[in-house]
């Protein structure tokens, strides 16, 4: 199946907290939309390997997506090396999207932006014919995205562009409570962490109305970009 977006993360609720809204607005405007997780978020403190696929596939659904899968590569462990790459670089072929989005490039928790360099890496190298790949034992032709962008997360990081999702905010906020063994739940038993507690849905919410404010609308996601993009002055006046 071929998409037109991908969407990486590090962890299965990555993707939910930093760009749902952004990938259920594209699903409204009729684009095929996938997220891979690069690991099972097995070293989590709450919930376990089995409730993780079950809130994603909850989450999934909530969103809309036309396809998701997990590379199991190592939750807290993977590395930026050949197979890895390889591993990605096949899900960007097999799906042929247009556009990646992939954690952000700086962030609190070392996964994230060791994850978005490794995809920055395989997407280059998925562009190059020399690299041979199989789905299924059959040969993957090349494929190199056009637009690489990399969305926010915990840390504070200056947008290079903002997408209103000021009508897909509730969508977000679902997807993410899928993710019921992680986030704020009042009668849960698991050890508290800094997700869990209801001050980072706060965060969550302040962070999407931040974004929203500095481009004068209710609720936006924020991504940044390391070339130009090109800029239509017609479509702002």
């Amino acid at each position: 199946m071929k998409l037109d977006v991908l969407a990486f993360g590090a962890h299965p609720d990555d993707v939910e907290l930093s760009c749902s809204g952004t990938l259920s607005k594209l699903k409204k405007q009729g684009k095929k939309v996938g997220i891979i997780d690069l690991t099972e978020g097995e070293m989590g403190t709450r919930g376990t390997i089995e409730t993780r696929y079950s809130e994603a596939a909850e989450a999934s659904s909530v969103i809309g997506l036309d396809a998701r899968e997990n590379l199991n590569i190592g939750d807290g462990v993977f590395e930026i090396n050949h197979q890895n790459k390889l591993l990605v670089i096949e899900a960007i072929r097999k799906y042929r999207p247009e556009i990646v989005f992939a954690n952000a490039i700086d962030d609190r928790h070392p996964d994230h932006p060791r994850a978005a360099e490794l995809v920055k890496q395989a997407l280059f190298l998925a562009g190059l014919s020399k690299i041979k790949t199989f789905d299924n034992g059959v040969e993957q032709a090349a494929h190199r995205p056009k637009h690489l962008f990399h969305y926010i997360q915990f840390y504070h990081i200056k947008p290079d562009f903002v997408v209103d999702i000021s009508n897909e905010m509730e969508t977000k906020m679902k997807s993410i409570l899928a993710y019921k063994t992680q986030f704020f739940d009042p009668n849960s038993t698991e050890p508290k962490t800094m997700i869990s507690s209801s001050k980072f849905l706060d965060f969550v919410d302040a962070r999407a109305k931040e974004m929203g404010g500095s481009i004068e609308v209710d609720y936006g996601e924020g991504f940044t970009c390391d070339r130009p993009l090109p800029y239509n002055l017609l479509n702002i006046l």
